[in-house]
């Protein structure tokens, strides 16, 4: 009787790639494909903790959003030179809307320059 797991297709070499392998091809990414995708986590994240996911409800907690949407902020405004205007302008808008969104679900809003990311982007006013 052969072990399943080292026999077919799927077996611990396909399962635990080795290091060299995933550096190489990490090394092959374009940056600008590295940041926007690292950026579109971050509004996905954000967005489920803002509560505008199915279900949002059980998922809301601002605090997290409140990290994650000052990590985007960050990450879109010193990329944003790196990637150009075509790839930073929808990345300004979906963190506008965060940010917007964010004010939006906050019991006690921040005074304008102190919400998520605006000590990066400035004060955003709906």
């Amino acid at each position: 009787m052969s072990d399943a797991a080292s026999s077919g297709p799927a077996g611990p070499a396909e399962q635990n790639p080795d290091f060299d392998s995933l550096t190489r091809d990490i090394a092959d990414v374009p940056a600008v494909e590295v940041i926007t995708t690292v950026a579109v986590h971050l509004m996905s994240s954000a967005a489920v903790n803002l509560g505008l996911a199915e279900e949002g409800a059980e998922h809301k907690d601002l605090d997290e959003a409140r990290k994650l949407i000052t990590a985007l902020a960050g990450l879109v405004t010193a990329g944003a030179t790196e990637i150009g205007s075509y790839h930073a302008a929808p990345l300004r808008d979906g963190l506008k809307s965060l940010q917007l969104a964010f004010r939006e679900a906050s019991t006690v809003p921040d005074e304008p320059g102190q919400g998520p990311g605006e000590k990066y982007t400035g004060p955003v006013l709906g």
